[in-house]
């Protein structure tokens, strides 16, 4: 997860660079080139990017939150699942076979396995989620 938060970051931090400078070169390109109105066309420019801006931190909140429903859902799944086995484990361990004792204590184990993958996936997508937003922000910043 380090590496991943890593790398996303280093390239984040490079491309908002580069965005920025596409932007302040389009307004600046718009601004000069065009007789008339080319000082009002580079600050309606600069406004729609704002707009933009705007638009995709509300739908990136809304898309943090519904990954975060998506998740919890399999998360609580997996739990119940853990934990019933491991409760099954216990109350059927006096009158029934160690063989069998053993599979289903393997079994919840599993489970708990599934659990942490499940766990380490989700944070490392609403982590990338929100590096996207904080990289298109910091685009924003350089013009």
């Amino acid at each position: 997860m380090t590496i991943f938060v890593g790398i996303v970051s280093l390239e984040g931090t490079l491309s908002s660079s580069v965005d920025g400078l596409t932007a302040k070169t389009t307004k600046a390109v718009v601004s000069s080139t065009i007789p008339i109105v080319g000082k009002i066309l580079g600050d309606a420019v600069d406004t729609v990017l704002g707009c933009g801006i705007i638009l995709k931190n509300a739908i990136g909140i809304v898309g943090v939150i519904i990954v975060l429903g998506i998740c919890i859902m399999p998360l609580i799944k997996l739990s119940v699942l853990a934990l019933s086995y491991k409760l099954l484990t216990t109350v059927i361990q006096p009158i029934s076979d160690e063989k069998i004792v053993g599979l289903l204590e393997q079994i919840g184990d599993i489970f708990k396995i599934f659990l942490g993958i499940l766990c380490a996936m989700s944070v490392m997508l609403i982590i990338g989620t929100s590096l996207v937003l904080k990289i298109s922000n910091s685009s924003m910043m350089y013009r």
